[in-house]
Protein backbone atom coordinates (compact mmCIF):
# COMPACT_ATOMS: atom_id res chain seq x y z
CA UNK A 1 0.00 0.00 0.00
CA UNK A 2 1.80 2.94 -1.02
CA UNK A 3 0.32 6.35 0.61
CA UNK A 4 -0.12 9.99 -0.94
CA UNK A 5 2.24 12.29 0.43
CA UNK A 6 -0.19 14.18 2.65
CA UNK A 7 -1.47 11.01 3.86
CA UNK A 8 1.98 9.73 4.89
CA UNK A 9 2.64 12.70 6.91
CA UNK A 10 -0.59 12.13 9.15
CA UNK A 11 -1.28 7.98 9.45
CA UNK A 12 2.53 7.09 9.47
CA UNK A 13 3.20 8.96 13.08
CA UNK A 14 0.36 6.65 14.62
CA UNK A 15 2.25 3.37 13.37
CA UNK A 16 4.02 3.07 16.51
CA UNK A 17 0.49 2.34 18.23
CA UNK A 18 0.14 -0.84 16.41
CA UNK A 19 2.21 -3.79 15.33
CA UNK A 20 3.02 -3.44 10.92
CA UNK A 21 -0.22 -6.18 10.10
CA UNK A 22 -2.54 -4.28 12.07
CA UNK A 23 -1.40 -0.87 11.29
CA UNK A 24 -1.91 -1.59 7.76
CA UNK A 25 -5.40 -2.55 8.01
CA UNK A 26 -6.22 0.24 10.19
CA UNK A 27 -5.19 2.33 7.88
CA UNK A 28 -7.04 1.06 5.12
CA UNK A 29 -10.26 0.81 7.91
CA UNK A 30 -9.33 5.14 8.80
CA UNK A 31 -9.15 6.09 4.63
CA UNK A 32 -12.44 3.85 4.02
CA UNK A 33 -14.18 5.49 7.23
CA UNK A 34 -13.57 8.74 5.24
CA UNK A 35 -14.64 7.71 2.01
CA UNK A 36 -17.55 5.70 2.94
CA UNK A 37 -21.48 8.08 3.36
CA UNK A 38 -23.03 5.34 5.06
CA UNK A 39 -22.93 3.31 8.28
CA UNK A 40 -19.77 3.10 9.46
CA UNK A 41 -19.64 -0.95 10.20
CA UNK A 42 -16.48 -3.19 9.22
CA UNK A 43 -18.53 -4.84 6.36
CA UNK A 44 -19.75 -1.36 4.96
CA UNK A 45 -16.61 0.15 5.40
CA UNK A 46 -14.84 -3.04 3.01
CA UNK A 47 -17.90 -2.23 0.78
CA UNK A 48 -16.78 0.87 -0.17
CA UNK A 49 -13.09 -0.03 -1.08
CA UNK A 50 -13.58 -3.84 -2.68
CA UNK A 51 -10.81 -4.84 -3.66
CA UNK A 52 -8.30 -2.31 -3.20
CA UNK A 53 -8.28 -3.75 0.45
CA UNK A 54 -6.96 -6.87 0.72
CA UNK A 55 -7.08 -10.09 3.21
CA UNK A 56 -10.41 -11.93 4.73
CA UNK A 57 -12.92 -9.62 6.32
CA UNK A 58 -12.49 -10.90 9.96
CA UNK A 59 -8.80 -9.60 10.01
CA UNK A 60 -9.90 -6.20 9.61
CA UNK A 61 -12.97 -7.17 12.12
CA UNK A 62 -10.19 -7.90 14.12
CA UNK A 63 -8.55 -4.69 14.17
CA UNK A 64 -11.35 -3.63 16.77
CA UNK A 65 -12.10 -6.92 18.52
CA UNK A 66 -9.29 -8.56 19.42
CA UNK A 67 -6.10 -7.55 17.63
CA UNK A 68 -3.33 -6.07 20.42
CA UNK A 69 -2.69 -2.07 20.54
CA UNK A 70 -3.14 0.79 22.58
CA UNK A 71 -5.42 3.52 22.15
CA UNK A 72 -3.71 5.42 24.62
CA UNK A 73 -0.62 5.72 22.53
CA UNK A 74 -2.62 5.96 19.65
CA UNK A 75 -4.11 9.68 21.40
CA UNK A 76 -1.02 10.55 22.17
CA UNK A 77 0.71 10.77 18.85
CA UNK A 78 -2.90 12.43 17.47
CA UNK A 79 -2.42 14.78 20.32
CA UNK A 80 1.35 15.17 19.02
CA UNK A 81 0.03 16.33 15.85
CA UNK A 82 -3.18 18.69 16.09
CA UNK A 83 -0.64 20.39 19.10
CA UNK A 84 1.29 21.54 16.22
CA UNK A 85 -1.68 23.66 14.37
CA UNK A 86 -1.12 25.71 17.47
CA UNK A 87 2.09 28.17 18.42
CA UNK A 88 4.34 27.00 21.31
CA UNK A 89 4.27 30.29 22.78
CA UNK A 90 0.56 30.49 23.50
CA UNK A 91 -1.52 28.64 25.79
CA UNK A 92 -3.89 25.38 24.39
CA UNK A 93 -7.43 25.99 24.87
CA UNK A 94 -9.00 22.57 26.08
CA UNK A 95 -12.73 21.91 25.40
CA UNK A 96 -14.34 19.52 27.47
CA UNK A 97 -18.02 17.56 27.90
CA UNK A 98 -19.57 14.61 27.19
CA UNK A 99 -21.86 13.34 24.49
CA UNK A 100 -24.11 9.74 24.40
CA UNK A 101 -24.00 7.71 21.53
CA UNK A 102 -27.38 5.24 21.15
CA UNK A 103 -26.97 1.71 20.87
CA UNK A 104 -29.28 -0.71 20.21
CA UNK A 105 -29.03 -4.39 21.78
CA UNK A 106 -29.06 -6.26 24.72
CA UNK A 107 -25.41 -7.58 24.88
CA UNK A 108 -23.42 -4.39 24.02
CA UNK A 109 -21.06 -4.10 26.73
CA UNK A 110 -21.11 -1.26 28.79
CA UNK A 111 -24.64 0.00 27.99
CA UNK A 112 -26.97 2.12 30.18
CA UNK A 113 -29.45 4.95 30.58
CA UNK A 114 -28.08 8.21 30.58
CA UNK A 115 -30.01 11.69 30.22
CA UNK A 116 -29.73 13.13 26.54
CA UNK A 117 -28.70 16.72 26.93
CA UNK A 118 -29.47 17.53 23.32
CA UNK A 119 -33.06 16.58 23.48
CA UNK A 120 -33.62 17.28 27.20
CA UNK A 121 -35.03 20.91 28.83
CA UNK A 122 -35.03 22.46 31.71
CA UNK A 123 -38.35 20.86 32.63
CA UNK A 124 -38.21 17.61 30.47
CA UNK A 125 -35.59 14.48 30.80
CA UNK A 126 -35.36 12.91 27.70
CA UNK A 127 -33.43 9.17 28.50
CA UNK A 128 -31.40 6.93 26.08
CA UNK A 129 -29.95 3.94 26.09
CA UNK A 130 -26.08 3.55 25.10
CA UNK A 131 -22.86 5.28 25.75
CA UNK A 132 -22.09 8.21 27.37
CA UNK A 133 -18.38 9.43 26.02
CA UNK A 134 -16.27 12.16 28.10
CA UNK A 135 -14.49 13.88 24.95
CA UNK A 136 -11.25 16.37 25.26
CA UNK A 137 -10.78 18.64 22.27
CA UNK A 138 -8.18 21.01 21.21
CA UNK A 139 -9.20 24.72 20.06
CA UNK A 140 -7.49 24.97 16.55
CA UNK A 141 -7.92 28.22 14.59
CA UNK A 142 -7.97 27.49 10.41
CA UNK A 143 -7.55 29.91 7.77
CA UNK A 144 -10.68 30.72 6.17
CA UNK A 145 -12.77 29.44 9.33
CA UNK A 146 -14.26 32.20 11.04
CA UNK A 147 -14.69 29.79 14.21
CA UNK A 148 -12.01 28.01 15.84
CA UNK A 149 -12.95 24.07 15.94
CA UNK A 150 -12.64 21.68 18.48
CA UNK A 151 -10.70 18.61 17.41
CA UNK A 152 -11.01 15.75 19.67
CA UNK A 153 -7.53 13.91 21.17
CA UNK A 154 -9.11 12.15 24.38
CA UNK A 155 -12.03 10.25 25.25
CA UNK A 156 -13.38 8.20 27.68
CA UNK A 157 -16.21 5.54 28.74
CA UNK A 158 -18.30 7.02 31.57
CA UNK A 159 -19.73 4.00 33.63
CA UNK A 160 -23.19 4.20 35.37
CA UNK A 161 -22.94 4.51 39.19
CA UNK A 162 -25.63 1.49 39.25
CA UNK A 163 -23.59 -0.88 37.02
CA UNK A 164 -19.92 0.12 39.06
CA UNK A 165 -21.53 -0.77 42.33
CA UNK A 166 -22.58 -4.17 40.66
CA UNK A 167 -19.12 -4.68 39.42
CA UNK A 168 -17.93 -3.87 42.41
CA UNK A 169 -15.42 -0.68 40.77
CA UNK A 170 -14.90 2.90 42.40
CA UNK A 171 -17.25 5.27 40.54
CA UNK A 172 -16.01 8.01 38.74
CA UNK A 173 -18.21 11.64 37.71
CA UNK A 174 -17.28 12.64 34.41
CA UNK A 175 -16.09 15.78 35.87
CA UNK A 176 -13.25 13.44 37.48
CA UNK A 177 -13.46 11.56 34.02
CA UNK A 178 -12.22 14.86 32.34
CA UNK A 179 -9.62 15.63 35.24
CA UNK A 180 -7.91 12.01 34.48
CA UNK A 181 -7.77 13.36 30.69
CA UNK A 182 -6.27 16.47 31.48
CA UNK A 183 -3.33 14.91 33.83
CA UNK A 184 -2.29 12.64 30.76
CA UNK A 185 -2.10 15.56 28.78
CA UNK A 186 -0.12 17.81 31.24
CA UNK A 187 2.12 14.77 31.54
CA UNK A 188 2.31 14.33 27.71
CA UNK A 189 3.07 17.77 27.20
CA UNK A 190 5.30 19.20 30.31
CA UNK A 191 6.07 22.65 28.06
CA UNK A 192 2.91 23.69 27.32
CA UNK A 193 0.50 25.48 28.86
CA UNK A 194 -3.47 24.98 29.13
CA UNK A 195 -6.78 26.66 29.71
CA UNK A 196 -9.56 23.96 30.41
CA UNK A 197 -13.28 25.53 29.62
CA UNK A 198 -16.18 23.59 30.27
CA UNK A 199 -20.12 23.71 31.39
CA UNK A 200 -21.53 23.85 34.74
CA UNK A 201 -21.14 20.36 34.68
CA UNK A 202 -17.33 20.82 34.60
CA UNK A 203 -17.19 23.94 36.93
CA UNK A 204 -17.26 21.86 39.82
CA UNK A 205 -15.16 22.82 43.18
CA UNK A 206 -13.46 19.73 42.76
CA UNK A 207 -12.17 20.67 39.24
CA UNK A 208 -11.56 24.26 39.97
CA UNK A 209 -9.29 23.04 43.01
CA UNK A 210 -7.61 20.18 40.43
CA UNK A 211 -6.67 23.63 38.45
CA UNK A 212 -5.54 25.68 41.32
CA UNK A 213 -3.12 22.71 42.52
CA UNK A 214 -1.70 22.81 38.28
CA UNK A 215 -2.31 26.77 38.05
CA UNK A 216 1.41 27.14 37.04
CA UNK A 217 0.17 25.41 33.94
CA UNK A 218 -3.75 24.85 33.83
CA UNK A 219 -6.37 27.36 34.33
CA UNK A 220 -9.79 26.71 34.56
CA UNK A 221 -12.52 28.55 32.90
CA UNK A 222 -16.81 27.96 33.68
CA UNK A 223 -19.85 29.02 34.80
CA UNK A 224 -20.22 29.51 38.51
CA UNK A 225 -23.60 29.48 40.47
CA UNK A 226 -24.83 32.54 41.05
CA UNK A 227 -25.07 31.83 45.10
CA UNK A 228 -21.37 30.60 45.40
CA UNK A 229 -20.20 30.91 49.08
CA UNK A 230 -16.78 33.24 48.62
CA UNK A 231 -15.08 34.83 51.47
CA UNK A 232 -11.69 36.44 51.61
CA UNK A 233 -8.49 34.58 52.38
CA UNK A 234 -7.66 33.09 56.24
CA UNK A 235 -5.76 36.11 58.38
CA UNK A 236 -2.60 34.53 59.99
CA UNK A 237 -2.73 32.29 62.48
CA UNK A 238 -2.41 33.91 65.84
CA UNK A 239 -0.44 31.78 67.76
CA UNK A 240 -2.79 29.32 69.25
CA UNK A 241 -6.28 27.41 68.78
CA UNK A 242 -7.04 25.77 65.75
CA UNK A 243 -6.10 27.85 62.73
CA UNK A 244 -9.21 29.38 60.64
CA UNK A 245 -10.09 27.92 57.25
CA UNK A 246 -11.67 31.06 55.44
CA UNK A 247 -11.78 34.77 56.09
CA UNK A 248 -14.67 37.32 56.17
CA UNK A 249 -17.85 36.15 53.98
CA UNK A 250 -18.00 38.12 50.81
CA UNK A 251 -20.96 38.96 48.99
CA UNK A 252 -22.41 35.88 46.99
CA UNK A 253 -21.70 36.99 42.89
CA UNK A 254 -25.53 37.33 42.33
CA UNK A 255 -25.40 40.52 45.10
CA UNK A 256 -21.99 41.94 44.21
CA UNK A 257 -23.59 42.28 40.21
CA UNK A 258 -26.61 43.42 41.73
CA UNK A 259 -24.72 46.14 43.23
CA UNK A 260 -21.99 46.67 40.80
CA UNK A 261 -21.61 49.42 37.87
CA UNK A 262 -21.87 47.58 34.86
CA UNK A 263 -19.78 48.51 32.12
CA UNK A 264 -19.72 47.36 28.12
CA UNK A 265 -17.28 45.94 26.16
CA UNK A 266 -17.09 43.86 22.86
CA UNK A 267 -16.28 40.33 23.50
CA UNK A 268 -16.01 37.18 21.29
CA UNK A 269 -19.47 35.51 21.13
CA UNK A 270 -20.61 31.95 20.09
CA UNK A 271 -20.15 31.48 16.24
CA UNK A 272 -16.90 33.54 16.06
CA UNK A 273 -18.17 36.74 15.58
CA UNK A 274 -18.60 39.46 18.67
CA UNK A 275 -21.42 40.91 20.67
CA UNK A 276 -21.10 44.19 22.97
CA UNK A 277 -22.34 42.76 26.30
CA UNK A 278 -21.95 44.37 29.99
CA UNK A 279 -19.75 43.14 32.49
CA UNK A 280 -18.98 43.29 36.19
CA UNK A 281 -16.36 41.28 37.87
CA UNK A 282 -14.79 40.78 41.30
CA UNK A 283 -12.78 38.12 43.03
CA UNK A 284 -12.70 36.06 45.94
CA UNK A 285 -11.90 32.42 47.59
CA UNK A 286 -14.24 29.31 46.81
CA UNK A 287 -14.74 27.78 50.30
CA UNK A 288 -16.01 24.22 49.93
CA UNK A 289 -16.78 22.67 53.65
CA UNK A 290 -13.66 20.41 53.97
CA UNK A 291 -12.30 20.71 50.57
CA UNK A 292 -10.77 23.81 51.20
CA UNK A 293 -10.20 27.40 49.58
CA UNK A 294 -9.97 28.14 45.52
CA UNK A 295 -9.37 31.30 44.77
CA UNK A 296 -11.17 32.62 41.64
CA UNK A 297 -12.45 35.46 39.53
CA UNK A 298 -15.76 35.56 38.47
CA UNK A 299 -17.80 37.61 35.90
CA UNK A 300 -21.34 38.51 35.44
CA UNK A 301 -22.13 39.33 31.74
CA UNK A 302 -25.04 40.81 30.29
CA UNK A 303 -25.66 40.71 26.51
CA UNK A 304 -27.05 44.03 25.36
CA UNK A 305 -29.11 42.62 22.32
CA UNK A 306 -31.51 40.60 24.89
CA UNK A 307 -30.95 37.15 22.92
CA UNK A 308 -28.87 35.61 25.57
CA UNK A 309 -29.59 35.20 29.06
CA UNK A 310 -27.31 36.27 32.12
CA UNK A 311 -24.35 34.35 32.91
CA UNK A 312 -21.93 34.12 35.97
CA UNK A 313 -18.56 33.01 34.83
CA UNK A 314 -15.23 32.24 36.43
CA UNK A 315 -11.38 31.74 35.97
CA UNK A 316 -9.19 29.92 38.11
CA UNK A 317 -6.58 32.88 36.75
CA UNK A 318 -7.17 35.94 38.56
CA UNK A 319 -5.53 38.04 36.05
CA UNK A 320 -7.59 37.28 33.04
CA UNK A 321 -9.04 39.54 31.46
CA UNK A 322 -13.09 39.43 31.86
CA UNK A 323 -13.51 39.85 28.05
CA UNK A 324 -11.01 36.69 27.89
CA UNK A 325 -13.21 35.33 30.67
CA UNK A 326 -16.15 35.92 28.22
CA UNK A 327 -14.58 34.77 24.88
CA UNK A 328 -13.23 31.30 26.08
CA UNK A 329 -16.73 30.21 27.28
CA UNK A 330 -18.36 31.42 24.30
CA UNK A 331 -16.00 28.94 22.32
CA UNK A 332 -17.15 26.22 24.35
CA UNK A 333 -20.19 25.70 22.32
CA UNK A 334 -17.56 24.34 19.37
CA UNK A 335 -17.61 21.47 20.68
CA UNK A 336 -21.29 20.86 20.57
CA UNK A 337 -20.65 21.65 16.95
CA UNK A 338 -17.95 18.85 16.41
CA UNK A 339 -20.59 15.89 17.87
CA UNK A 340 -23.13 17.31 15.61
CA UNK A 341 -20.64 16.78 12.54
CA UNK A 342 -19.40 13.73 13.65
CA UNK A 343 -23.32 12.03 13.45
CA UNK A 344 -24.42 13.71 10.31
CA UNK A 345 -20.87 13.03 8.48
CA UNK A 346 -18.82 10.52 10.14
CA UNK A 347 -21.55 7.80 11.19
CA UNK A 348 -21.27 8.28 15.19
CA UNK A 349 -23.55 5.84 16.28
CA UNK A 350 -24.21 3.42 13.40
CA UNK A 351 -21.44 1.47 15.27
CA UNK A 352 -22.92 -2.19 15.71
CA UNK A 353 -20.05 -3.73 17.73
CA UNK A 354 -21.18 -5.26 20.91
CA UNK A 355 -17.84 -6.98 22.82
CA UNK A 356 -15.55 -4.64 25.17
CA UNK A 357 -13.04 -4.41 22.89
CA UNK A 358 -14.78 -2.92 20.18
CA UNK A 359 -17.37 -0.47 22.43
CA UNK A 360 -14.05 0.72 24.26
CA UNK A 361 -12.12 1.00 20.34
CA UNK A 362 -14.80 2.37 17.71
CA UNK A 363 -16.16 5.38 19.16
CA UNK A 364 -12.77 6.89 20.29
CA UNK A 365 -11.80 6.08 16.81
CA UNK A 366 -14.43 8.37 14.76
CA UNK A 367 -14.28 10.89 17.37
CA UNK A 368 -10.41 10.61 16.32
CA UNK A 369 -11.40 10.64 12.52
CA UNK A 370 -12.70 14.02 12.83
CA UNK A 371 -9.48 15.15 13.75
CA UNK A 372 -7.86 13.08 11.51
CA UNK A 373 -10.15 14.60 8.40
CA UNK A 374 -9.28 17.87 9.75
CA UNK A 375 -4.96 17.10 9.63
CA UNK A 376 -5.88 16.03 5.98
CA UNK A 377 -7.35 19.05 4.57
CA UNK A 378 -4.51 20.68 6.50
CA UNK A 379 -1.99 19.20 4.99
CA UNK A 380 -3.32 19.35 1.21
CA UNK A 381 -2.03 21.40 -1.52
CA UNK A 382 -3.97 24.84 -2.26
CA UNK A 383 -4.86 23.15 -4.99
CA UNK A 384 -6.82 20.09 -3.84
CA UNK A 385 -8.86 21.59 -1.34
CA UNK A 386 -12.03 21.85 -3.88
CA UNK A 387 -15.10 20.36 -3.65
CA UNK A 388 -16.98 22.62 -1.48
CA UNK A 389 -20.73 23.74 -1.45
CA UNK A 390 -21.50 26.92 -1.91
CA UNK A 391 -24.39 29.34 -1.32
CA UNK A 392 -25.16 32.99 -0.97
CA UNK A 393 -23.41 34.88 1.94
CA UNK A 394 -20.81 31.76 2.70
CA UNK A 395 -17.45 33.18 2.84
CA UNK A 396 -15.70 30.71 5.59
CA UNK A 397 -14.65 27.06 5.12
CA UNK A 398 -16.66 24.42 6.83
CA UNK A 399 -16.09 20.51 8.21
CA UNK A 400 -18.30 19.26 5.17
CA UNK A 401 -16.02 21.20 3.15
CA UNK A 402 -13.10 20.09 4.39
CA UNK A 403 -14.45 16.85 4.57
CA UNK A 404 -15.59 16.75 0.68
CA UNK A 405 -12.13 18.23 -0.27
CA UNK A 406 -10.42 15.08 1.01
CA UNK A 407 -12.75 12.34 -0.33
CA UNK A 408 -12.11 13.79 -3.50
CA UNK A 409 -8.26 14.21 -2.95
CA UNK A 410 -8.19 10.82 -1.68
CA UNK A 411 -10.38 9.15 -4.87
CA UNK A 412 -8.02 10.75 -7.18
CA UNK A 413 -4.61 10.16 -5.52
CA UNK A 414 -4.96 7.02 -3.63
CA UNK A 415 -7.90 5.24 -4.85
CA UNK A 416 -8.03 5.00 -9.19
CA UNK A 417 -4.02 4.49 -8.77
CA UNK A 418 -4.67 1.52 -6.08
CA UNK A 419 -7.03 0.56 -8.20
CA UNK A 420 -5.19 0.87 -11.66
CA UNK A 421 -8.02 3.06 -12.99
CA UNK A 422 -5.92 6.25 -12.77
CA UNK A 423 -5.39 6.70 -16.47
CA UNK A 424 -9.05 5.14 -17.58
CA UNK A 425 -10.37 8.26 -15.21
CA UNK A 426 -8.25 11.14 -16.90
CA UNK A 427 -9.11 9.77 -20.30
CA UNK A 428 -12.99 10.94 -19.00
CA UNK A 429 -14.12 14.40 -20.13
CA UNK A 430 -13.47 16.91 -17.48
CA UNK A 431 -17.28 17.39 -16.83
CA UNK A 432 -17.57 13.85 -16.53
CA UNK A 433 -14.63 13.55 -14.09
CA UNK A 434 -16.40 16.39 -11.89
CA UNK A 435 -19.87 14.52 -11.70
CA UNK A 436 -17.99 11.10 -10.91
CA UNK A 437 -16.20 12.97 -8.16
CA UNK A 438 -18.91 14.75 -6.88
CA UNK A 439 -21.23 11.70 -6.66
CA UNK A 440 -18.50 9.36 -4.85
CA UNK A 441 -17.25 12.42 -2.80
CA UNK A 442 -20.25 14.34 -1.36
CA UNK A 443 -19.53 17.17 0.65
CA UNK A 444 -22.64 16.53 3.09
Amino acid sequence: MILPTPAAAVLLPLATAFTAPTFDRFVLLTLSAILTTGRRTVANLLRTLGAVAPGHRTSYQRVLSGARWSGLKLACRLARLVLRLRPADCPVVLVGDDTVDGHKGKRVWGKARHRDPVRSSHSYTAWRYGHKWVVLAVLVHLPLAKRPWALPVLTDLYRSEDENRRERRPHHTPAQLLCRLVAVLLRWFPDRRFVLVGDAGYGTHEVARFCHARRGRLTLVSKLHPQANLCEPPPPYPGRGRPRVKGRALPKPSQAAANARLRQAVVRWYGGGTRLVSLASGAGHWHKSGRGLVPLRWVFVRDRSGTHRDEFLYSTDLAMSPEAVVGHYAWRWNIETTFQEARAHLGLETTRGWCRHTVLRAAPCLFGLYSVVVLLFVALPENQRSGSVSWPGKAVVTFSDALGAVRRWLWTAWVFPQAGADTAVRQLPEPLQHLLLTALAPAA
